[in-house]
Parts: C-alpha cells; structure tokens; sequence
C-alpha cells in the first residue's frame, strides 16, 4: 500500500503576479542545497485521517499558519518511490519571518551517538511561478501548472 500524504499550496497574486509559498527542509542534509528541494508544507496521514484535514494539520505544524480555505483540490503528485500526495491549493498570506516549524531528531553526526533536534522546514519563501519551477521537487511541478491552469479559469 502507497505512503499517502497532503498538503497546502498557499498561493497570493501581488501585482498580477501569481507566488506561491515554499518551504526549505531543515536538518543537516539540505543546509547547502537549494534548487529542486522546496516543497510545499506537507506530511503523511494518520490513520483514518481524512486528506483535507491532514493537509491543514500539516501546514500548521510546518509553518506556524493555520490555512483557512476555500481549498481546491490539485492533481496528485506520485512519487518514483510509490508515494501519493494530495494537494490543495488555497489563497492567503504569510508572513515568512514568522515561520515556527516542528521539530525532529537525529543523530548528526552520523555515528556520533548524539541526537540534535532540527526544524522540517528552516525557511519559508515567496516564489513567482518561474523561480518556483527552478526551487520546487520535481515530481511536484505539475501542481504549479494546475495552479495557474485554476486561476487563469477564474
């Protein structure tokens, strides 16, 4: 059975201009990468947990935010390991100064027998379409293309 996921693409139009806000993994392993590794706030289901309602839990773990809707559902995203996230998009503001994140532990150094706590996401930030395109997952890009495919029908 495929881990399932959900999330929120928050989206704002400043000027005409479509952005949606990313969010940066935190820990050791993502410190000095940057392109294609942004991903919208997501997380796995609990069990029996609807997809809608996880997305919103998850955003607000991940951000500090929490969403309000109206949300519209997005294509899923699958992943090459079997993994499905369901996203929804929505329109609102945040501020990314403001971003307070969960945390999680790990050993770092690996081997070292010392366990650190790292935040799931270490920055958050306002993205036009095109640079959104350069910083997101790949396997995520088609939820910008049904975003802007949403709006332009508006």
């Amino acid at each position: 059975m495929p881990v399932l996921a959900a999330g929120i693409l928050l989206y704002r139009i400043r000027s005409g201009v479509v952005q949606v806000l990313l969010i940066h993994p935190g820990g050791p392993y993502y410190k000095r990468k940057d392109e294609g590794i942004w991903s919208v706030p997501k997380g796995i289901l609990s069990e029996g947990e609807e997809e809608l309602t996880a997305a919103v839990r998850e955003f607000e773990e991940e951000t500090g935010m929490k969403p309000t809707g109206p949300f519209h559902l997005l294509p899923q995203v699958k992943y090459g390991s079997g993994k499905r996230l369901t996203v929804y998009a929505c329109e609102g503001d945040f501020e990314v100064g403001q971003l307070r994140s969960n945390t999680f532990e790990l050993e770092w150094p690996p081997g070292s027998g010392v366990k650190q706590e790292f935040p799931e996401a270490d920055k958050a930030e306002w993205f036009e379409l095109p640079e959104a395109r350069v910083k997101m997952l790949p396997a995520q890009l088609i939820l910008l293309d049904a975003l802007k495919s949403k709006i332009s029908a508006d």
